[in-house]
Protein backbone atom coordinates (compact mmCIF):
# COMPACT_ATOMS: atom_id res chain seq x y z
CA UNK A 1 0.00 0.00 0.00
CA UNK A 2 1.42 3.32 -1.27
CA UNK A 3 1.08 6.57 0.73
CA UNK A 4 -0.16 9.24 -1.17
CA UNK A 5 2.04 12.38 -0.12
CA UNK A 6 0.61 14.98 -1.91
CA UNK A 7 -2.94 14.50 -0.79
CA UNK A 8 -1.45 14.38 2.67
CA UNK A 9 0.14 18.16 1.54
CA UNK A 10 -2.66 19.24 0.54
CA UNK A 11 -4.71 18.59 3.29
CA UNK A 12 -2.00 20.03 5.87
CA UNK A 13 -2.34 23.10 3.77
CA UNK A 14 -6.20 22.85 3.55
CA UNK A 15 -6.26 22.95 7.41
CA UNK A 16 -6.65 26.11 9.56
CA UNK A 17 -5.94 26.56 13.22
CA UNK A 18 -8.72 26.95 15.03
CA UNK A 19 -10.16 28.34 18.32
CA UNK A 20 -11.61 26.04 21.04
CA UNK A 21 -14.08 28.18 21.81
CA UNK A 22 -15.59 26.64 25.30
CA UNK A 23 -11.68 25.93 27.56
CA UNK A 24 -11.48 29.98 26.00
CA UNK A 25 -14.55 31.16 27.43
CA UNK A 26 -13.64 28.94 30.94
CA UNK A 27 -10.54 30.55 31.18
CA UNK A 28 -11.96 33.91 30.77
CA UNK A 29 -14.62 33.49 33.43
CA UNK A 30 -11.69 32.01 35.86
CA UNK A 31 -9.79 34.95 35.52
CA UNK A 32 -12.61 37.36 36.02
CA UNK A 33 -13.71 35.66 38.89
CA UNK A 34 -9.75 35.76 40.78
CA UNK A 35 -10.04 39.22 39.36
CA UNK A 36 -13.11 39.80 41.41
CA UNK A 37 -12.88 37.97 44.61
CA UNK A 38 -9.19 39.41 44.97
CA UNK A 39 -10.54 43.32 44.30
CA UNK A 40 -11.41 45.52 46.98
CA UNK A 41 -13.95 47.83 46.69
CA UNK A 42 -14.44 51.19 48.96
CA UNK A 43 -18.04 52.54 49.51
CA UNK A 44 -18.41 56.54 49.44
CA UNK A 45 -19.52 57.51 52.45
CA UNK A 46 -23.36 58.92 52.16
CA UNK A 47 -25.24 60.91 54.92
CA UNK A 48 -28.30 60.21 56.09
CA UNK A 49 -30.16 62.73 53.71
CA UNK A 50 -28.80 60.70 50.83
CA UNK A 51 -25.85 62.72 49.70
CA UNK A 52 -22.06 62.09 50.03
CA UNK A 53 -19.55 64.76 50.43
CA UNK A 54 -17.49 63.14 48.14
CA UNK A 55 -14.12 63.22 50.23
CA UNK A 56 -12.16 60.11 50.90
CA UNK A 57 -12.71 59.34 54.49
CA UNK A 58 -9.13 59.95 55.88
CA UNK A 59 -8.98 57.40 58.42
CA UNK A 60 -8.65 54.82 56.14
CA UNK A 61 -5.33 56.35 55.04
CA UNK A 62 -2.02 55.44 55.90
CA UNK A 63 0.46 58.07 56.92
CA UNK A 64 1.55 60.89 59.47
CA UNK A 65 2.52 63.48 57.03
CA UNK A 66 0.82 67.06 58.19
CA UNK A 67 0.64 68.30 54.69
CA UNK A 68 -0.40 66.52 51.66
CA UNK A 69 0.48 66.92 47.75
CA UNK A 70 -1.90 67.98 45.42
CA UNK A 71 -1.19 68.12 41.70
CA UNK A 72 -2.91 70.28 39.38
CA UNK A 73 -1.88 70.36 35.55
CA UNK A 74 -1.41 74.14 34.95
CA UNK A 75 -2.33 75.03 38.34
CA UNK A 76 -2.69 79.10 38.65
CA UNK A 77 -4.34 80.19 41.72
CA UNK A 78 -5.09 78.93 44.88
CA UNK A 79 -7.61 80.73 47.48
CA UNK A 80 -7.84 80.00 51.23
CA UNK A 81 -11.17 81.75 52.94
CA UNK A 82 -11.06 83.84 50.23
CA UNK A 83 -7.56 84.77 50.46
CA UNK A 84 -5.42 84.38 47.26
CA UNK A 85 -2.32 81.90 48.34
CA UNK A 86 -1.06 81.59 44.77
CA UNK A 87 2.74 82.16 45.69
CA UNK A 88 2.79 78.77 47.80
CA UNK A 89 2.73 76.93 44.23
CA UNK A 90 5.14 75.38 43.05
CA UNK A 91 5.72 72.52 39.79
CA UNK A 92 1.49 73.24 39.70
CA UNK A 93 1.06 71.65 43.05
CA UNK A 94 0.10 72.76 46.55
CA UNK A 95 0.62 71.11 49.91
CA UNK A 96 -2.00 70.99 51.90
CA UNK A 97 -2.54 70.20 55.18
CA UNK A 98 -4.15 67.12 56.77
CA UNK A 99 -6.49 68.85 58.87
CA UNK A 100 -7.97 70.63 56.13
CA UNK A 101 -8.68 67.96 54.11
CA UNK A 102 -10.37 65.92 57.13
CA UNK A 103 -12.26 68.67 58.42
CA UNK A 104 -12.02 71.78 55.67
CA UNK A 105 -13.04 71.72 51.78
CA UNK A 106 -10.86 71.68 49.01
CA UNK A 107 -12.57 72.02 45.55
CA UNK A 108 -10.21 71.22 42.79
CA UNK A 109 -11.24 73.22 39.29
CA UNK A 110 -9.18 72.08 36.42
CA UNK A 111 -11.13 74.11 34.21
CA UNK A 112 -10.06 77.41 35.94
CA UNK A 113 -6.24 75.68 37.14
CA UNK A 114 -7.68 76.54 40.55
CA UNK A 115 -8.33 75.10 44.05
CA UNK A 116 -10.62 76.66 46.14
CA UNK A 117 -9.81 75.61 49.82
CA UNK A 118 -12.58 76.55 52.72
CA UNK A 119 -9.85 75.85 56.17
CA UNK A 120 -11.43 74.47 59.09
CA UNK A 121 -12.04 77.49 61.90
CA UNK A 122 -9.15 78.42 63.96
CA UNK A 123 -6.42 77.64 61.06
CA UNK A 124 -4.95 80.43 59.08
CA UNK A 125 -4.57 80.53 55.51
CA UNK A 126 -0.79 80.18 56.03
CA UNK A 127 -1.11 77.57 57.81
CA UNK A 128 -3.66 75.76 55.63
CA UNK A 129 -1.28 75.33 52.72
CA UNK A 130 2.25 74.92 52.13
CA UNK A 131 5.04 75.69 49.41
CA UNK A 132 5.69 71.92 48.23
CA UNK A 133 9.23 70.91 49.12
Amino acid sequence: MAIDIKRHKEKLRQDEPEIKLVPFIDILFTLLIFLVVTSTFGAATVDDNGSGSGKPNMTDTTGDAEYYLIPVAGLQKVTVDGVDMSSEIKGNAIGVHARVLDQGDVQIKTSEHAIIIKAPPGMSPQEAVHTPE
